[in-house]
């Protein structure tokens, strides 16, 4: 069982930690226990109540009536919304108590559902990126456990590479060549298997190489299949400088190609890049660039 002080319940569920203390004394909401220096700390399943009454509260509950509901009451009135609710943090909100809960079920109830109420491109990017986001953050800091990570993630990779089978049936390749991968030492592919999927709907010659290449193996695939773009994301935590030096590597050995770059640490860490990397922040960006690669040809 995990164990949680309240900066934790803070980090992960958005509720301030002095509101928690207020809501612990008036209603009993969560029953902190306490070390022998008498410091709180919480359980899984306090963590999961707070996030379940966290998402009722945005939703117009009244705290006052959300104590009056029993766990059984409370996990069906957040069923309920997961599904008609028009807000993403409701399905991030719910996506982050699957993951702790291990809960394969009401993951997969909560992405379907989204999934028709928004389509799969918005699912993506309104609410499985910022979600991806916050638990890679809170992965790194330690707050939560690697495996309760990696299940979400293979679940979504699974979705991903379905769907980008299925593409596969179905499109004629007519565009630009773009060569997709992951820097040395990155095992976070999400970011990449969507913008990937993206680049073979808009029709593009992909070349998909995928986690932790080295440039030897990256100038050796680029040898047989010359691209005319690559597609690079990054994830795991890095020093800034590290990335610049990487980017300007890359900028050396390929000079003439250009490069769109993705994912949290460029977000993050907001590096300087070299002449022609374009940061892509979301599909528009994405189209954008690759309207631009088209014309160029």
């Amino acid at each position: 069982m995990a164990v949680y002080s309240i900066k934790d319940l803070e980090k992960i569920s958005g509720i301030k930690a002095h509101t928690i203390r207020i809501w612990e004394r008036r209603y009993g909401l969560v029953e902190p226990k306490r070390t022998a220096t008498n410091i709180r700390y919480y359980s899984d399943a306090d963590l999961k109540k707070l996030l379940n009454i966290s998402i009722l509260n945005q939703n117009g509950f009244k705290i006052s009536k959300i104590a009056e509901l029993d766990d059984y009451q409370l996990r069906d009135r957040v069923l309920d919304l997961c599904v008609d609710a028009r807000n993403s943090g409701v399905q991030i909100e719910s996506l982050m108590v699957s993951m702790l809960e291990l809960d394969e079920r009401k993951f997969l109830n909560v992405l379907s559902g989204t999934i028709i109420k928004y389509g799969f491109e918005d699912t993506l990017e309104k609410v499985l990126f910022p979600f991806l986001d916050r638990i890679g953050v809170l992965w790194q800091a330690g707050t939560i456990n690697p495996s309760q990570e990696h299940f979400i993630s293979n679940l979504i990779r699974q979705k991903l590479i379905v769907a980008i089978d299925n593409e596969m049936q179905n499109i004629s390749v007519n565009g630009p060549r773009i060569t997709f991968f992951l820097p040395e030492g990155e095992l976070h592919e999400i970011g990449l298997l969507f913008y990937n999927l993206m680049a073979r709907k808009e029709g593009l010659d992909v070349v998909y190489l995928g986690q932790s290449v080295p440039l030897g193996d990256l100038k050796v695939v680029n040898q047989a299949r010359p691209a005319d773009a690559f597609f690079v994301s990054f994830v795991s935590a890095r020093e800034k400088e590290e990335m610049e030096k990487m980017f300007q590597n890359l900028r050396d050995v390929f000079p003439d190609i250009p490069f769109m770059v993705n994912g949290l640490q460029i977000r993050e860490l907001q590096p300087k890049l070299p002449s022609d990397f374009t940061v892509v922040s979301s599909i528009r960006t994405f189209k954008e660039s690759i309207r631009l690669l088209k014309y160029s040809e």
